[in-house]
């Protein structure tokens, strides 16, 4: 062997670097979106970023900035074309320093080893040629072989012996020289890798800080735009978008429900018709309502209420105090029941409060009419009980609601004191009062030969309700107020309906329930 025993094994190492590297440098080609070896300016026009971007920039220019799909367009085609551009810069560096490096290694650099490996094959086999000629010579000459034979022809086959020796000689110096050479650039071979790496984390560092600084321009957008649907959203969500104190699905619907709906035989019990009812709750999503439509159909009004307080993410009476609510239905003293019940009612956070309450006052109203509409508070709490309240891992509906509901609506002004049924004065047939016209608005039809009446229900909650309720310092169940004087003795019938204190005849438009001062939560 002409090679030393490191030097094999270095050559059987040169064949799976060769290997590995070409491999790498095939994979590492396939994922380049850019166009190979082209400048930046051509790899732009065929990168798909770069086609998203415009694509995007176009669909903004058509939607336009007055929508926010437009907005969102513009915002978006925006960030894509700056990613392209710094992934073109990215694909452009990892090109320069990782992938033309590897192709010289795997294709220049050590194919050349290799090249030299065979040429030292075949000029050993050219040295062994020479000498076995010149063996041959000295065997015919008869000469001892420690001595040379003389004369032309053996001076010339001593002289190629040598030559072919020393060309052997220097062959392999020089393959050794480029072997080791190899060995001591592994190092550097190896960088290559370690570049790819750095130059992927700093192409996902600018590209995240680019996003990082787009996102925010974003949600500003979208927070900005008022007409975000309201069905299954939270309620605390929904409220703090539309910066209303009540949800505009159960205003707008309890609005609508006073003025068309209080003596509809069977409300709430009566399904509507699917197509309207699909059509009102898309109507509710996008804040405007056409009242002439559904004023004839006050069981699709009903059904959407429903459907708005079913589909919340949770009930609005809370998961949290589900066990609470029936751990106070099933306390056989009516009085300490209910106490138990407006113990619970004073845990509820601020924006179910309000909420509820406002609900639980309507539906008292609503049975003021029971012997028109047949609504009792029983059968009341049987057809919206299990929309008000229901058990984070649903089964079956507990007839133990229909025991918290019931007392809740026979007792609203004892639970939530201090609010009463009123007709607004901000909003009536004579016009409208109050702030300008805008989005969210309810459009209702006046009397004969009044036109056109728009009502807006945001005004409550951009004017809130005029006092605060102040929170006790001590646990709310610690110091409930007394309880109804006149309870009943027959149990879990709490007491008979107290006689109403507005007028059994519905005034022309109820929009809103008032709350004179000390009756609205803080928490």
């Amino acid at each position: 062997e002409v090679l030393s025993e490191d030097l094999l094994q270095v050559e059987k190492r040169l064949e799976l670097v060769k290997q590995v590297s070409h491999s790498t440098h095939k994979k590492l080609t396939a994922c380049l979106q850019g166009q190979q070896g082209v400048d930046a300016d051509k790899r732009s026009k065929k990168l798909p970023l770069t086609t998203l971007a415009q694509c995007l920039m176009e669909g903004s220019a058509v939607l336009g900035d007055d929508s926010l799909l437009g907005k969102m367009l513009r915002l978006c085609g925006e960030a894509e074309d700056k990613l392209a551009q710094e992934l073109i810069h990215f694909e452009l560096q990892v090109e320069r320093d990782v992938i033309e490096p590897l192709f010289v290694l795997a294709e220049v650099e050590i194919p050349n080893i290799q090249k030299q490996r065979k040429h030292l094959a075949k000029l050993v086999l050219d040295m062994d040629s020479s000498r076995t000629r010149w063996q041959q010579s000295v065997k015919s000459s008869g000469l001892a072989s420690n001595l040379q034979p003389t004369g032309a022809k053996a001076d010339a086959l001593r002289e190629e012996m040598e030559e072919a020796a020393n060309r052997v000689e220097i062959c392999r110096d020089q393959l050794s020289a480029d072997m080791y050479n190899f060995v001591a650039k592994e190092v550097d071979y190896a960088n290559y890798f370690q570049t790819l790496i750095e130059v992927q984390a700093e192409y996902h560092r600018k590209s995240l800080a680019l996003l990082q600084n787009v996102l925010p321009q974003i949600k500003a957008q979208q927070e900005a735009w008022m007409e975000k649907p309201s069905f299954g959203k939270p309620l605390e969500e929904h409220l703090a978008v539309s910066g209303r104190e009540i949800a505009f699905p159960v205003e707008a619907c309890v609005t609508m429900l006073l003025e068309c709906g209080m003596q509809e035989e069977g409300l709430f019990r009566v399904a509507p018709s699917a197509s309207k009812l699909k059509k009102l709750k898309a109507a509710l999503d996008c804040c405007v309502v056409d009242v002439q439509e559904y004023s004839a159909d006050p069981h699709a009004i009903a059904g959407a209420l429903k459907s708005y307080l079913r589909e919340l993410p949770e009930p609005l009476m809370t998961f949290e105090l589900y066990e609470e609510w029936i751990q106070a239905s099933n306390i056989p003293e009516q009085e300490k029941r209910l106490q138990a019940l407006w113990s619970a009612c004073e845990k509820l956070p601020k924006a179910n409060y309000n909420n509820i309450r406002y609900l639980i006052k309507f539906l008292a109203k609503l049975t003021e009419y029971q012997d028109t509409n047949k609504m009792t508070p029983s059968n009341v709490a049987i057809v919206l009980g299990p929309n008000l309240l229901w058990p984070q891992m649903m089964t079956t509906v507990s007839l133990q609601i229909v025991g918290i509901i019931e007392p809740l609506i026979q007792h609203a002004d004892w639970f939530f004191p201090g609010g009463r049924l009123c007709p607004t004065a901000v909003v009536g047939w004579d016009g409208l009062r109050g702030p300008p016209l805008g989005r969210g608005q309810l459009v209702s039809v006046s009397p004969p030969s009044m036109g056109v009446r728009v009502m807006d229900t945001s005004w409550v909650a951009r004017r809130g309700t005029p006092g605060v309720r102040k929170a006790s310092s001590t646990p709310p169940a610690a110091q409930p107020p007394a309880p109804p004087t006149d309870l009943p003795t027959t149990p879990h019938s709490p007491i008979p309906e107290q006689s109403p204190d507005v007028s059994a005849t519905p005034s022309p438009l109820l929009t809103s329930f008032g709350f004179p001062p000390g009756a609205e939560r803080t928490r």
